[in-house]
């Protein structure tokens, strides 16, 4: 694929996340598919609705987090462990971190989302993210720490009251066992504003039995190493209460931010920096670029300039597993000139995890919560995990484990 000259009938995709990998696993098993390349400068996917189980120890990291090379092997697709630093949409070409130049015929944009800490002052330095392999490791070490180290006081900040600010919160009790309070802070009225009734009351309950502390209408002023500054309205009205909390640690769940490769011409891109594209998942503006999973941001032509789709569906990787087969339907479709696909995104449900063992979860008319929540959720993870190999090995370690 190097060289000056753009091959007649390619596929690269930019990013091995959920959006990625799912649409390259899905080209896979289109027969007589056109060469397709998987470029991620990472060598594993992380299934990140059960990054907790991983953290918690109740999951192992090859179950939740399997290399490139083994997801793709012997399906016809080619793994580059680089970094895109630029797209030259003009002459379908793409330039890497490492130097290389490699032409496209079509080219998947799915780098994802990053935590955004908001200009917070010191939350960039003194903050801990909740999204890789790494930050589990650092967590893991922080809470053995707490509790060879027993002292009064002891204090884990939570910034975010969101579904991962929420499901980590209790899995930190959870592992703390009383050696650290947990604080969790939200800068709105309520926790998980998005999600259903049922799951934002069985959260609630998950965290009062815990003893975590819910701080809402509070916002972070400043994070500093070892504190927090926070302002608060608690009543809801205008006056502002200022708080300095001494803190082992803080973890930022509040928001994600969105910065893609550079692309030339610059596409258009909606207020969180996501791609803005059409029902079939084309940039707006150009004729071989798709976007996908969190990145791609859905507008309506008949809606006001910039309005997303209500159907385009929340950032979670439900919307990615849905989109990968339309996308990779489109892509074939469009290397040979036949119409696109409009994606439309179904609601299926909303699972949270609520400390080790216990989950909740909605869908399909069923509402439940607990120990059998829990395994529901885990079963229907294990049918998302990438590629049926890994399935069925994970499904094998599990059956193992089971003690009736």
């Amino acid at each position: 694929m190097q060289g000056d000259t753009a091959p007649a009938q390619n596929v690269v995709i930019v990013g091995g996340g959920f959006g990625g990998l799912y649409t390259a696993l899905a080209l896979a098993e289109r027969r007589q598919h056109p060469p397709v390349l998987l470029i991620e400068p990472n060598d594993r996917f992380v299934f990140l609705p059960l990054l907790y189980e991983l953290l918690s120890g109740e999951l192992r990291s090859w179950e939740i987090a399997p290399r490139y090379d083994s997801l793709l092997a012997g399906r016809g697709l080619a793994w580059l462990q680089d970094r895109v630093d630029r797209i030259d949409a003009e002459k379908q070409q793409l330039h890497t971190r490492a130097g290389r130049t490699l032409a496209f015929g079509r080219l998947v944009i799915a780098t994802g989302a990053e935590s955004s800490t908001f200009a917070v002052p010191g939350a960039d330095r003194h903050s801990l993210g909740f999204r890789t392999l790494a930050d589990v490791e650092r967590i893991q070490s922080l809470i053995a720490d707490l509790k060879r180290h027993r002292l009064p006081l002891q204090r884990i900040a939570v910034v975010g009251a969101g579904p991962t600010g929420v499901e980590l919160a209790c899995k930190l009790a959870d592992m703390a066992d009383g050696s650290a309070v947990i604080e969790l802070i939200e800068q709105g009225p309520q926790l998980l504003p998005q999600a259903r009734a049922f799951n934002r009351e069985q959260a609630s309950l998950a965290l009062q039995r815990r003893d975590v502390r819910l701080r809402t209408r509070t916002q972070v002023a400043s994070v500093e190493a070892g504190a927090i500054t926070l302002h608060g309205h608690p009543d809801g009205d205008a006056a502002i209460h200022s708080e300095t909390l001494a803190v082992r640690a803080v973890l930022w769940t509040a928001g994600l931010g969105f910065r893609p490769p550079r692309i030339d011409p610059a596409p258009a891109c909606d207020g969180r920096g996501r791609l803005l594209c059409g029902a079939d998942l084309l940039l707006h503006g150009h004729r071989h670029l798709f976007a996908a999973g969190d990145l791609a941001a859905q507008v309506d032509p008949q809606a006001a300039p910039g309005e997303a789709f209500g159907a385009a569906g929340p950032s979670t990787a439900q919307v990615a597993f849905q989109q990968a087969p339309v996308l990779a339907s489109n892509l074939i479709r469009s290397l040979r000139g036949e119409p696109l696909e409009p994606f439309r995104w179904r609601d299926l449900g909303e699972m949270l995890s609520l400390g080790i063992g216990e989950a909740s979860l909605t869908t399909a008319g069923l509402t439940l919560a607990g120990p059998a929540a829990y395994q529901l959720r885990r079963l229907a993870y294990l049918s998302r995990l990438p590629g049926r190999s890994h399935q069925l090995r994970v499904a094998a370690g599990w059956l193992a484990d089971w003690k009736p």
